[in-house]
């Protein structure tokens, strides 16, 4: 069964990734399609991998093409309101995205994950419970493989991470469960504020049997569901957090689950993506063994708040991936250390105004390290800052002062472009020399 009867005329809009995995699942269907692609892209990325009986027109639009179709398959970057599109819909013409097409083939549990932020970490978080408890799971969506690709796989569970983009598109999709992380201003290019923005990441819990939410940012809350509802937050209610002889500990309904200071990931913002991870595991029989298993050993995402090197109780942590204001906010909020943070940023600050990180840093006990080319701008927010040419300088320098209880995190709040062809090359360089020094941090009180 994959949703398809009736549909012969097939245009697929945006190559790439995930136009590939449009075709390979219609090609593997017992049904003949008519498959034609359409990409506005000179030279799309993939068609080197288009099989040769798949027309392609590249550069522009076909009408002709999308006005005769049966159905529409539209990559999530296309907005519907493109003009192409927006004609192809008045002419009464069904158009959805690869997550529908998902929907309509998948006989296996899903659970997805949707939010401004985080959602890679707790996509990839309830993907490593499910293979602790043994379960052939499948974990992509927005993330890693394309989702239709993984049907192939035949999976027992599939765990989505979905953008507002992908929600668009899809009408049908059966969710165990579903969460809805966090909202705040993102697409303003594509969206008419910031409600019209929420409202399409909502689209997650139209057909979910069990709807989470964020109960901390209420704009999470959907205002009618079919299915059930809970929430995480950082109160006791639900999924919260109770203390047990002076120590904070993940909960359900008050009930102790793990000590949060057990958790592999950094950042108190983890322990809010932990709680929402907690709740999809419940929701589709993850056991608690193997609920904590993930979360003393899940370190993260590479360049994402990353627990790269600990030696002599110092951790390293590669937050490269933090290449903005709030990105940095995101990781220093809410951290809580039992010695001093060594903190290096800098690079290309995009004419950025870091003002806003003075208050943050004035709550923690921290050594700022500033270095490349805009690390002056950040020299102002404490008091004896030191600055220095490079990362490298200043971690050597980190590692000669760090003691027991510290913590060594590159959270640039910059782009890489003044040292490093991207952020991931910068992350790598910090890995690669953390690994090296932390050996030769002493640790001593």
């Amino acid at each position: 069964m994959n949703g398809l009867d009736g549909v012969k005329k097939v245009v697929v809009i945006g190559l790439g990734m995930t136009g590939l995995s449009v075709v390979s699942h219609l090609l593997r269907q017992p049904d003949e399609f008519d498959i034609k692609v359409i990409d506005t892209r000179p030279t799309p990325p993939g068609q080197d991998k288009l099989p040769p009986h798949v027309a392609l027109c590249s550069g522009g639009w076909n009408m002709d093409w999308l006005l005769t179709a049966d159905l529409i398959v539209a990559s999530p970057g296309i907005a519907l309101a493109t003009p192409a599109l927006v004609a192809a819909a008045e002419a009464g013409i069904e158009i959805v995205g690869d997550i529908e097409l998902f929907a309509r083939a998948v006989n296996k549990p899903v659970v997805a994950i949707t939010g401004s932020n985080g959602k890679s970490t707790v996509t990839s978080l309830v993907g490593e419970m499910a293979r602790e408890a043994g379960i052939n799971v499948g974990v992509g969506g927005n993330i890693g493989f394309a989702a239709l690709d993984m049907l192939a796989q035949d999976h027992d569970l599939y765990v989505l991470e979905l953008s507002s983009f992908q929600l668009e598109t899809t009408s049908s999709l059966q969710l165990k469960a579903a969460v809805y992380l966090n909202l705040s201003e993102d697409h303003m290019d594509r969206y008419v504020g910031l409600e019209d923005y929420s409202q399409a990441k909502m689209r997650i819990f139209e057909h979910a049997l069990l709807a989470v939410y964020n109960r901390d940012d209420l704009a999470t809350c959907p205002k009618a569901i079919s299915g059930e509802m809970i929430s995480f937050g950082f109160d006791a209610a639900e999924y919260g957090l109770v203390t047990v002889e002076g120590e904070e500990y993940l909960a359900v309904a008050q009930q102790p689950v793990m000590a949060t200071g057990d958790i592999a990931l950094v950042g108190r913002h983890n322990v809010a993506n932990s709680l929402a991870a907690l709740a999809l595991a419940d929701a589709v029989g993850i056991d608690h063994l193997a609920v904590c298993r993930a979360l003393r050993r899940y370190n993260g995402l590479a360049h994402r708040c990353q627990l790269v090197a600990s030696s002599h109780d110092v951790r390293w942590v590669n937050d490269s991936k933090a290449t903005n204001l709030a990105s940095t906010l995101a990781a220093l909020k809410g951290l809580n250390l039992a010695g001093k943070l060594h903190l290096l940023m800098g690079g290309d600050g995009k004419g950025a105004d870091f003002s806003e990180l003075q208050p943050v840093l004035a709550d923690l006990n921290v050594q700022l390290y500033c270095y490349g080319r805009d690390g002056r701008h950040f020299a102002s927010l404490v008091e004896n800052p030191l600055s220095v040419e490079t990362m490298e300088q200043a971690m050597i320098i980190a590692a000669k002062a760090a003691q027991a209880g510290d913590m060594i995190l590159l959270s640039p709040a910059c782009a890489s472009f003044d040292q490093f062809p991207n952020f991931m090359a910068r992350g790598d360089a910090f890995v690669a020399l953390a690994t090296e020094l932390q050996n030769t941090v002493s640790g001593a009180n």
